[in-house]
């Protein structure tokens, strides 16, 4: 790889690993699954990265050899014969229950900020962007940006007020 370009990736890759694995997790549900994607992505993107013009569209060419990836690594795993056993597994317990009305009200409130205020705070906690950064990607202060949290966060509890006491919700 030319150096210049090899510059350009590693910079890519540094800034954009975390997301990238996050990604990978929601689509593999494991950490170490989710790792190996990553990199098999990463690995794959480096052989075509001269070809690529758009700096813009590189995330989007990552992440979809990710999912082709890991439908690839699906339909080989589906194809092992499963063998049935003579027990049922056992019933999903209250405490699932209990998290999914907890996804329900989260939904709904989250519903119910405007568009900046859900935008400021998947920005920050989804894709786990600073304050700093998220100013200069949407060209504000940080100031505002520290301001539209605060204020997206009281809401948010305002709006749902039993998920201020679960703690994986924060």
């Amino acid at each position: 790889m030319d150096p210049g370009f090899e510059a350009d990736f590693r910079e890519f890759v540094i800034d954009r690993s975390g997301a990238l694995f996050r990604t990978a997790y929601l689509l593999t549900g494991d950490r170490h699954a989710a790792e190996d994607l990553v990199q098999s992505a990463l690995a794959k993107t480096a052989a075509k990265w001269r070809g690529l013009r758009d700096p813009a569209s590189i995330e989007g060419y990552v992440r979809r050899v990710m999912y082709h990836e890991q439908v690839s690594w699906w339909r080989r795993r589906s194809r092992v014969a499963e063998v049935p056993t003579g027990w049922l597994p056992d019933q999903i317990g209250g405490e699932h229950a209990e998290m999914v009305d907890l996804r329900v009200v989260m939904r709904t409130a989250l519903a119910r900020l405007t568009p900046r205020q859900r935008t400021m705070l998947v920005l920050r906690y989804f894709e786990d962007l600073s304050e700093t950064e998220i100013a200069r990607l949407l060209g504000l202060r940080v100031g505002s940006v520290r301001s539209q949290i605060y204020r997206s966060l009281e809401r948010l509890k305002k709006a749902a007020p039993e998920l201020s006491t679960v703690r994986e919700f924060g």
